[in-house]
């Protein structure tokens, strides 16, 4: 009998933590003398980092002082009447869950991440945005949260809720599953061919692992996957559209606020 590899052994998963995002917090504020604040209760992950750059360009976006991870920079900004948080460039499983547990720690109640992806079921022409209902777990971070299973999901109820007030809006967003791996430059032809026949539509690189920690820390998490590009096997691929996608994802920031926002401060 072949032993479980390391990442599936010797986990607890209803075990409290001894290291904590809110200690880790602590500490930081204490070295930079920072003040105990608050996040905005909405809060946005950017992995590319484009709508970031766009909010900055044009004016839009300011620094939090009172941010005290010792890896990223928090951005606030105002769209559609409430104040949100943004956090480029977490790019990652182990990354994106590691900023999602200080956020969730510093007040945030919403995380609404989206998330450049590749296309693995054709649904046209890239690009365009999938509300992922469930992730394939093809990384290491959901493991320290949840028991072994092949995908990890949305909150139900937040789906639902989600997914009618889409097909009411004059938003395109497709839901479905996506394929959440550790190791883009490993997307094999026999690995994306597997993927299809699950009923994958993109491959990107946080989605399992954040909704793994949203279910184990009842943290609510909103996940889209902005399919970009077909993995460069054609020139001119990763074009994402006007200011590299960030008008289109800023007005699917707005709605996501404008449909759920009502249960977090701030909206």
């Amino acid at each position: 009998m072949i032993e479980q590899p390391p990442i599936l052994r010797n986990k607890y998963h209803q075990a409290p933590s001894v290291f904590t995002a809110r200690n880790l917090l602590r500490e930081a504020r204490r070295q930079k003398s920072l003040r105990a604040a608050s996040v905005p209760a909405i809060c946005v992950l950017d992995p590319d980092g484009d709508i970031v750059r766009f909010l900055l360009t044009t004016g839009q976006a300011t620094v939090d002082p009172d941010w005290a991870c010792y890896h990223t920079t928090l951005y606030t900004f105002d769209l559609a009447g409430c104040r949100f948080g943004i956090i480029g460039c977490a790019v990652g499983a182990s990354f994106a869950v590691l900023v999602a547990e200080e956020l969730f720690a510093a007040g945030c109640e919403l995380l609404i991440s989206i998330t450049s992806s590749g296309q693995i079921t054709p649904l046209g022409e890239p690009p365009y945005f999938i509300l992922i209902d469930q992730a394939l777990r093809d990384e290491g971070t959901s493991y320290h949260y949840l028991p072994p299973s092949d995908f990890s999901t949305i909150a139900p109820a937040l789906f639902h809720l989600l997914k009618q007030d889409f097909q009411d809006s004059a938003l395109t967003v497709t839901t479905g599953a996506t394929w959440t791996t550790d190791a883009p430059f490993r997307e094999t032809a026999e690995a994306i061919q597997h993927a299809q026949t699950l009923g994958i539509l993109a491959v990107e690189m946080e989605a399992a692992a954040l909704y793994a920690f949203a279910e184990s820390q009842q943290a609510p998490v909103v996940c889209f996957a902005h399919v970009t590009n077909q993995m460069a096997q054609k020139s001119g691929d990763f074009e994402k559209g006007a200011a590299n996608g960030s008008h289109d994802a800023l007005r699917l920031i707005a709605h996501v606020a404008s449909t759920v926002g009502h249960r977090y401060h701030g909206s």
